[in-house]
């Protein structure tokens, strides 16, 4: 046991196993993110992915335009429904990211 509790243990968890696939990964990192939004969509992952991979596709290059590219491209896989659901999940993931990124209530 470490000698100071980790404070992010699954945080951390995620950023390795990311840091992982992008090592095993033969694809470029911009294509690599928009296989992930489209597995994403796929499982109906709630906000908290979109939220966290968002961030990591505008980082690697990708676009918005890409962003939906994917979503009609997975669209005849997995359904309207799913299509519809990410699409509101990722409308909201940025409205969070929004929020996070403003400045809070100046203390007195």
């Amino acid at each position: 046991m470490a000698d100071q509790p980790d404070d992010t243990p699954v945080l951390d968890l995620l950023a390795s196993m990311t840091a992982s696939s992008l090592e095993a990964s033969s694809l470029d990192p911009e294509t690599l993110m928009l296989v992930r939004i489209a597995a994403l969509v796929a499982v109906d992952a709630p906000t908290a992915s979109y939220l966290m991979n968002l961030g990591a596709a505008s980082e690697s290059g990708a676009d918005v335009e890409q962003i939906q590219g994917v979503l009609a491209a997975v669209a005849p896989i997995v359904g309207t429904a799913r299509v519809v659901s990410a699409t509101g999940k990722m409308v909201e993931a940025l409205g969070v990211a929004l929020d996070l990124a403003e400045p809070g209530p100046e203390s007195s």
